[in-house]
């Protein structure tokens, strides 16, 4: 598989969103290990993308540049309309970080957290307040909020880092890693949290380890191996990078499947359960020839289903990771190592 695929992104019949998060060049090396070696972003605002690697693959240190926590070797990066080397302060203004860890003070209650977060951002107290009461209600933490914070859940602690990031209304959040260690359920809760901060123009950049969360959330998609962008573009054009999608039709009738075998000699065969497997990469282009011919022929299946790559075989193509040897716990999401 090519290193560098970069598939064309899609040309939509409006305007272009500005770009809130945007990179040329970005470089970044420790001693003799490069983790940044030239990466480009461009990212809509009110959006949402997702930077997808392996362990090391730099995806934090991405996000300790974007948000001016780390100096970059090379490469010039914009957020916000701001250039992170020149104008930090006006990148701060306009961003908020949460990282896999949570950041809140476990000693004091999560109200107060709220408040300290809102004198940090010099807001009058009665501001403060008001921000502070309707954040834990949207979050769902008023019951929760004269509790310590030691005292909640994963899945709260991580609401409540969210609801501290939006004290000073941020318009581009870095969301890092955010559902590390959340149970199914609070990990569909942020998911849901997150739709609706972009559903409210916020516009959203997301590391993640899990490929499925990638799938359900982002516009767009990168994949960093090597401190290069290995492939990029939505969740569908990445998985058509990746050979072994088809359409498989099924017969009930052993003459339907004969004619059909004979139409499509293309097609792999399964006598036993009178199925036909076709090449595709999933395209309603290719969907329409294959009925094409059916229909050219007089012949209908009875069950047609398409087949195609998923990001799993997406991020282990392009990234020579292997596939975990561990059988996936129930409803637990398959995993791309860190």
């Amino acid at each position: 598989m090519p290193s560098s695929v970069m598939p064309t992104p899609r040309q939509g019949g409006g305007p272009q969103s500005p770009a809130a998060v945007s990179a040329i060049g970005l470089r970044k090396s420790y001693g003799d290990k490069t983790v940044l070696d030239g990466i480009d972003l461009c990212i809509p605002a009110g959006s949402v993308f997702a930077l997808l690697g392996p362990n090391g693959a730099g995806k934090t240190t991405a996000v300790k540049i974007l948000s001016t926590l780390i100096s970059a070797d090379g490469g010039q990066a914009q957020v916000a309309g701001h250039n992170v080397a020149t104008s930090p302060d006006g990148v701060r203004a306009a961003i908020g970080v949460t990282g896999q860890f949570s950041a809140v003070d476990g000693l004091i209650t999560g109200e107060e957290n709220m408040l300290l977060m809102a004198d940090l951002h010099h807001l009058p107290k009665s501001e403060g307040r008001r921000v502070a009461a309707e954040l834990l209600e949207r979050f769902d933490l008023v019951e929760a909020a004269a509790k310590p914070v030691s005292t909640y859940s994963g899945g709260m602690k991580r609401r409540l880092d969210i609801a501290m990031t939006l004290v000073g209304d941020p318009r581009i959040i870095f969301l890092d890693e955010p559902t590390t260690g959340l149970d199914p359920r609070s990990r569909h809760t942020m998911w849901q949290i997150i739709r609706e901060l972009v559903s409210g123009g916020v516009t959203v950049f997301l590391t993640t380890q899990y490929l499925d969360e990638a799938d359900e959330l982002a516009d767009r998609i990168a994949v960093l191996h090597d401190g290069r962008i290995a492939a990029e573009g939505t969740a569908e054009e990445l998985k058509r990078l990746i050979p072994g999608g088809h359409v498989q039709l099924r017969f009930t009738d052993p003459a339907a499947y004969q004619a059909a075998a004979a139409a499509l000699r293309d097609a792999a065969h399964n006598d036993e359960a009178l199925a036909l497997q076709i090449p595709s990469d999933g395209s309603q282009r290719e969907l329409r020839s294959i009925l094409d011919r059916l229909d050219s022929a007089g012949i209908e299946a009875d069950e047609l289903t398409v087949h195609t790559p998923d990001l799993d075989d997406v991020f282990f193509a392009l990234t020579g990771s292997t596939v975990p040897t561990q059988p996936n716990q129930p409803n637990q999401p398959k995993e791309a190592v860190r």
